[in-house]
């Protein structure tokens, strides 16, 4: 089975200090390469007054591409260490830019390489991070006398189910002549979504597995310690 890497569910601003030098992350979700140069040219136009605008970005589905730029310090001190942050941690559709407002102490590569590294990665702490998987579309079609109670079963389901750590997403329902449901499942898990469908109608409700899949971004739950 595929494994997708993660990405992040919204953008997230911080600010690391080290001799001086400010270093403010920007790091953003973003659907392709287009839209990672767009954050970053907004983020050079807000911070047009800073030495530099470093950055790295990861895009596709097996986050199969990506850029990054030292923008100006000594060439491997920034974009790639930036990078390899995000390879780290096996996120994709993903962007960081780090403004870097000079303190005036140097802080050779070594430093550089760190605070850069450091900077993303403080940054991608505060993110709450998007797990993507492929999953099949699930179809339940009631009458709208029913449609509170099946919406309620359905949002309990899927906060209650899913496969090794597989979640699994409710879609908007649609209001015709019936009222139509959509559950994005983990395929493993639709065999029992179709038993509890059936049993919570008497066999008179048909969870219908359309055939169809798709890549979808479930977010991944809180650590509670």
């Amino acid at each position: 089975m595929t494994t997708y890497p993660s990405t992040i569910a919204a953008a997230i601003d911080h600010e690391l200090v080290i001799k001086k030098s400010r270093f403010i992350t920007h790091v953003a979700p973003v659907a392709s390469p287009e839209d990672a140069d767009a954050v970053i040219a907004a983020v050079k136009k807000r911070a047009w007054d800073a030495r530099h605008n470093c950055s790295a970005q990861v895009t596709g589905d097996l986050g199969d591409r990506a850029r990054s730029s030292d923008d100006g310090e000594p060439s491997g001190t920034a974009g790639i260490p930036m990078l390899e942050v995000l390879r780290r941690r096996e996120l994709t559709d993903v962007v960081a830019v780090v403004t870097r407002y000079f303190g005036g102490i140097k802080l050779g590569a070594g430093g550089l390489v760190r605070a850069y590294s450091s900077a993303v990665s403080e940054a991608l702490n505060l993110a709450t991070l998007v797990d993507r998987h492929v999953l099949a579309e699930v179809t339940i079609s009631v009458n709208h006398a029913d449609a509170g109670r099946f919406d309620n079963l359905l949002r309990d389901w899927v906060r209650g189910h899913g496969v090794q750590g597989i979640g699994a997403v409710l879609g908007d329902p649609v209001y015709g002549a019936t009222a139509r449901f959509e559950v994005w499942a983990p395929p493993a898990a639709v065999v029992g979504l179709s038993a509890e469908i059936a049993a919570a109608s008497g066999g008179a409700v048909e969870a219908v597995l359309t055939g169809v899949e798709r890549l979808v971004g479930v977010p991944r739950p809180p650590i509670r310690g």
